[in-house]
């Protein structure tokens, strides 16, 4: 099977192509370039990929051609703008990527007839948050207090439109909640911040300590999306009849910031520490939980990792890493680990 990721430099985008190629599938992709520092670089993602195409998802002209010169089978989007704090300070890329790189995506698969099914990635911000103690489900109103919360929303809402509109081959949105793992390097997100601080000896400021989000490894959250992907491809009618699919962990696994920062802390085993600088931050959700029943009951997903874990197989990484193991090495281990736990 030949998949196209959108967004394959990226965090998860690095580790999905090293899941699928792992599994013996083709990758090619379209992104913007890596990160330094990033799993795609460290870990010589690139090497592993059939076509590697450099571009912006706001171009149609450059979104339309790529899928054609690739002709994939199945396309991940995973292309984003994907900080709330970012979006504040460029609402405008924020939303033109978003929105309309999306729509430049969607529209660009209807046109190459090799696309069997595709996998549309928004988030669980996508809500409208009330703060709700119970997690959200796929039905629940849609909205966004910030840019970022409601580019997602748009994008969302802009592909269930289009799949109503104009069907064509199978398609289908996942949203997610906090992922981690080991290689992401972008800034204002709570464990790469950690990570990068506990590295450098140096103290980590947390904005909002008392925060509740659904903590989720990555290889948890990528399971789930190889899993709808399996089904579209299927034409499981259970699926289809389904446009968006939650991937939250379980109630265990929504804790603050403060725990996350916390526990990290003493996983890492030497001084490390953080603090809250009296200062005004932008608006975040106080609260953020998914219920993700469906995924459970129609695709028999379950998030293998908890809470402890998904901060330990991070901390570890990260300390693997800093010792000197190759990226890539200790990325397809952890892989083969965890598809040793799903088949137990």
């Amino acid at each position: 099977m030949h998949y196209l990721i959108t967004g394959h430099t990226g965090f998860k985008g690095a580790w999905l192509t090293l899941m699928l190629t792992q599994q013996g599938h083709q990758v090619s992709g379209l992104s913007l370039d890596p990160e330094p520092g990033s799993l795609y670089v460290v870990g010589a993602v690139g090497e592993l990929v059939q076509q590697d195409i450099r571009g912006d998802i706001r171009s149609a002209g450059t979104v339309r051609t790529a899928l054609e010169a690739t002709s994939p089978d199945a396309v991940y989007h995973l292309a984003a703008q994907p900080l709330v704090r970012e979006s504040y300070l460029d609402p405008r890329t924020t939303i033109e990527t978003n929105v309309m790189g999306t729509y430049n995506v969607i529209e660009a698969i209807s046109t190459v007839p090799s696309i069997k099914a595709s996998v549309i990635i928004t988030t669980d911000k996508v809500y409208r948050n009330v703060n709700q103690i119970q997690g959200y489900i796929e039905s629940d109103p849609l909205g966004g207090h910030d840019p970022y919360s409601a580019s997602k929303a748009m994008a969302d809402i802009l592909t269930q439109s289009w799949m109503l509109s104009f069907p064509g081959s199978p398609m289908a949105i996942a949203r997610a909640g906090n992922v981690i793992g080991g290689g992401d390097v972008c800034r204002d997100r709570l464990m790469p911040d950690l990570m990068r601080g506990f590295s450098e000896g140096t103290e980590v400021s947390l904005r909002y300590p008392e925060a509740v989000r659904p903590w989720q490894h990555v290889l948890d959250c990528l399971t789930g999306y190889q899993l709808l992907m399996q089904e579209l491809l299927a034409h499981n009618p259970k699926v289809l009849g389904q446009p968006t699919w939650n991937f939250g962990p379980g109630p265990k696994n929504l804790r603050t910031v403060g725990e996350v920062a916390d526990l990290a802390s003493q996983m890492w085993g030497s001084p490390a520490s953080w603090s809250v600088p009296a200062q005004t931050h932008p608006h975040e959700a106080e609260l953020l939980a998914l219920d993700a029943t469906p995924a459970r009951q129609k695709l028999a997903w379950a998030d293998r990792l908890d809470f402890g874990q998904a901060i330990e197989w991070t901390v570890e990484w990260t300390k693997s890493v800093n010792a000197g193991t190759d990226p890539r090495a200790t990325t397809t281990a952890q892989i083969k680990k965890y598809v040793s736990l799903v088949n137990q």
